[in-house]
């Protein structure tokens, strides 16, 4: 009896999705980008989606991304990421994945992204997006002596957002 409820329960469970399905996704995300396709980079976000710069003061909703964004792609140049390796898990439903990958920049240099993705319907959707540079350890002191100096100088108001992030 026990080994057939537990042979049902393992049967209950959804096998989780291939992290190939979430990979297909941000790569298309970042490829759009590249490409300056605005209207299929921002499919590829859930409606209360949030993306989080480098820079500290960066924290958008879609919208406001998209307000930011929208000169960039209206020029033909946005920015240019490309993952050379990626992470992902998924939660025991799998309805949610999240992800780490490094990623090769033009301006930024090494990066790196992660984030949460939702699959409503059953499409993903991005719903968290951070992206970040990695600092060494060996230079962490250094970085962080000039960041306080940094904050400590009078700040120019910034209009609505700082910038997004660095394009080709």
């Amino acid at each position: 009896m026990i080994p057939t409820l537990a042979f049902a329960v393992l049967l209950a469970v959804p096998p989780a999705p291939p992290a190939s399905s979430v990979a297909r996704v941000l790569d298309d995300w970042h490829g759009a980008a590249a490409a300056a396709d605005e209207t299929r980079y921002f499919s590829h976000f859930s409606p209360d989606a949030v993306f989080l710069g480098t820079d500290g003061t960066e924290r958008w909703t879609v919208s406001e991304f998209r307000r930011f964004a929208h000169p960039y792609f209206a020029k033909g140049k946005a920015w240019s990421f490309r993952a050379h390796s990626r992470h992902v898990a998924f939660s025991p439903e799998g309805t949610v994945a999240w992800f780490d990958e490094a990623l090769d920049t033009p301006n930024l240099g090494p990066a790196r992204g992660s984030g949460v993705l939702v699959r409503p319907g059953g499409e993903w959707k991005i719903a968290q997006y951070n992206l970040s540079i990695p600092i060494p350890n060996d230079l962490t002191s250094d970085f962080k002596a000039r960041i306080e100096e940094f904050l400590r100088r009078p700040q120019t108001p910034v209009p609505s957002r700082s910038p997004a992030p660095s394009r080709n």
